[in-house]
């Protein structure tokens, strides 16, 4: 019997992805969407408001799979007070909503594929390989991240199995950080920020969805995954790997104190500070990764 998905967060970079690979491997695909949210085909969908948590529960019983991946974007904004509550609540309360929705069901899905992010580690100074069993960090995004994770509490007691996905810096030219870079590295104005020791955890666009299917057909994995790389870098390494995959030099690094300037705390966290997150539970669950290396994942995603 083909799988039943919900998936919020069915309209973002990774959403779409996630979207267009079920459908081509058969699945019953419904997108979880705000009332005002345009799609472009009549695929099949679920209206439901992330801030009130108003949605048909009848219409969310039976599926297999829910996947959540709603959120405000991280780098859409200054962190202000008034943008750091934005990205909180729509990470926290959404996921809270969603799980008390699930937890309410009388035929609830077998699994919560929930977004998290590698933010949950903080800041490391040293090349330590960080993984799913190191501790959280200290920061806002830490914080964000530890709480979103929580949120998700209400679905496990309900015996829904929870995997929290950690996702790293999603690589794809369509959208995201890389997308962002790209202008500035094609121009030959690229180069490492700050002292570019910062860890730089990262995952090609087209891995996610391949990595979602190995999460709903192993069973046995539960809790947080770092859904990250193969391969561990920093920023000095990736920006190195970029300028030869583009043939561009990258002499041009940015201080960190012009990042600190134009972007605040958002820069300094998201730019300036990292860790070497690497995927344990993928590796040792056994998933074949379709890009050993940095360099093979970018030359593939810039053809």
């Amino acid at each position: 019997m083909n799988l039943r998905i919900a998936i919020t967060g069915s309209t973002g970079l990774i959403g779409e992805a996630v979207v267009a690979h079920f459908l081509k491997q058969g699945a019953l695909v419904t997108r979880m969407i705000r009332p005002t949210s345009k799609i472009q085909s009549k695929e099949n969908y679920i209206s439901w408001d992330i801030n009130s948590g108003l949605v048909s529960k009848d219409a969310l019983e039976g599926y297999d799979v829910v996947i959540h991946l709603a959120g405000a974007n991280l780098a859409d904004s200054r962190w202000t007070d008034a943008y750091k509550k934005v990205i909180y609540d729509s990470r926290v309360k959404g996921t809270l909503r969603i799980s008390q929705i699930l937890s309410e069901l009388k035929n609830p899905p077998k699994l919560l594929l929930s977004a998290s992010a590698v933010g949950y580690y903080g800041a490391y100074e040293t090349h330590e390989e960080i993984t799913e069993a190191s501790p959280v960090g200290k920061d806002f995004l830490a914080k964000v991240c530890y709480d979103w994770e929580r949120a998700t509490q209400m679905a496990q007691q309900k015996g829904i199995r929870v995997v929290n996905m950690r996702f790293g810096a999603v690589l794809s030219s369509k959208g995201g950080a890389l997308a962002k870079m790209l202008p500035i590295f094609q121009s030959g104005m690229g180069g490492k920020l700050g002292n570019g020791t910062q860890g730089f955890s990262w995952i090609a666009l087209d891995e996610i969805p391949l990595i979602m299917d190995h999460l709903i057909n192993t069973p046995t994995i539960n809790g947080p995954v770092n859904v990250v790389g193969f391969q561990a870098v920093t920023n000095e390494q990736f920006t190195k790997i970029l300028g030869e995959v583009l043939s561009k030099p990258t002499n041009i690094p940015a201080p960190a104190f012009a990042i600190k300037t134009m972007f605040g705390e958002m820069g300094e966290v998201l730019l300036l500070k990292g860790a070497r997150v690497v995927p344990k539970k993928l590796k040792t669950s056994g998933y074949r990764f379709r890009y050993l290396t940095l360099e093979s994942s970018l030359r593939k995603c810039l053809e």
